[in-house]
């Protein structure tokens, strides 16, 4: 086995379609555009979604709900997970990226603990916001929430 013995597999490498290049081709004349109307003419692009005048899909679906403009989207960190720092350490927004917390989390509104799983350490924890369970876990394990 050497490189001169090497061969695609079938299938593998397909000719690309060559349009208007004569009758015998198969593809001459109209050059796979058909006749007349809107394809066959130059510059034709429709728009994404566009059903040829039909009411499209996504005009015809119910529209539900409230999309909130001014949401504030966090990222959220769980209690467990700040069990990687050690006792008396407080964590910030600085401390959580450095330790590799969420390279989403610069892009979003800022950092929200969630309560999820078990604190063992006693922490200062100083981020954007906390749920209830979690603020109740770290006072718990003797830690303190600040919200910046």
């Amino acid at each position: 086995m050497d490189l001169s013995n090497l061969k695609n597999t079938p299938g593998a490498r397909k000719t690309r379609k060559r349009v208007g290049r004569g009758m015998g081709s198969g593809m001459g004349k109209t050059s796979t555009r058909g006749h007349k109307g809107q394809g066959a003419r130059k510059g034709h692009k429709q728009k994404l979604g566009f059903e040829g005048g039909q009411m499209p899909l996504m005009r015809r679906l119910p529209k539900r709900g409230f999309k909130n403009p001014n949401r504030m989207p966090y990222y959220g960190i769980n209690v467990s997970d700040l069990n990687r720092f050690d006792d008396g350490t407080v964590v910030d927004t600085e401390v959580l990226l450095a330790a590799g917390f969420g390279y989403r989390a610069a892009k979003t509104a800022g950092i929200k603990i969630l309560g999820n799983g078990e604190l063992t350490k006693k922490l200062t924890v100083k981020v954007s916001a906390f749920t209830a369970t979690a603020k109740a876990k770290i006072e718990a394990a003797g830690g303190t929430c600040e919200q910046i």
